[in-house]
């Protein structure tokens, strides 16, 4: 389980889905039993202190009634594609469940920034917007041949990286159905390489709660 510090207050924490039961038992047990609500993202716990917790729905998982079955769907096996890229490296890839089933890793050189000046610095600059240009291309091909023949049978399009280069990948045409499947989560996710490409299936299907306290008493 990760937390860091949401927007706006409370924090966010992301549980394995088959650690979430025993994340709501804690949740009543600090701060008394719940109240379950049904929200568009997810479930909504208000305990009687006045603490809530949000309980996003995961990429692919079906909206759910109450934590029964939220827990239930969460953990159940579903197909997810995945789109990593950043800088001149992109991962795409398959995953039935938790298993990675298909995977390509590509990477190009992309020149990093110069302090140079004048005309120097403006050719570098144009060599290294073509290098990303290249390397999204290269991207866009990669989702087009691996990922597009199998966005029947996606339950949803799992994105990290720099959200720039994500956007400019799905803005492809051809892609347009993949678009369409494309989660709002954006992965946090380093230079894709193969073992960053198999870290983003539990990132994916984790279950993102964010956490607010019980404010002081009056």
């Amino acid at each position: 389980m990760t937390s860091r510090p949401a927007a706006g207050g409370g924090r966010w924490v992301e549980v394995d889905p088959t650690r979430v039961a025993r994340w709501v038992e804690g949740f009543a047990d600090r701060h008394g039993p719940p109240t379950t609500t049904i929200q568009e993202y997810g479930l909504l716990l208000a305990a009687p202190d006045g603490a809530t917790a949000e309980l996003h729905t995961p990429p692919g998982a079906p909206a759910s009634a109450d934590v029964p079955k939220f827990v239930a769907t969460a953990a159940a096996p579903r197909r997810l594609g995945l789109l990593l890229a950043r800088k001149g490296a992109v991962a795409v890839g398959i995953a039935a469940g938790e298993k990675l089933v298909v995977s390509k890793v590509d990477t190009r050189y992309v020149q990093g920034r110069t302090a140079a000046g004048g005309w120097s610095q403006q050719r570098f600059a144009r060599r290294r917007d073509n290098q990303a240009k290249a390397a999204l291309a290269d991207a866009v091909e990669l989702a087009v041949r691996l990922l597009l023949p199998e966005a029947a049978t996606l339950a949803a399009l799992v994105c990290g990286g720099d959200r720039r280069a994500v956007d400019t990948v799905l803005a492809e045409r051809r892609l347009a159905p993949l678009a369409a499947l494309r989660a709002e989560r954006l992965l946090d996710v380093p230079e894709p390489r193969h073992a960053v490409l198999v870290g983003a299936i539990a990132a994916a299907r984790a279950v993102r709660i964010l956490v607010r306290d019980p404010g002081p008493a009056a």
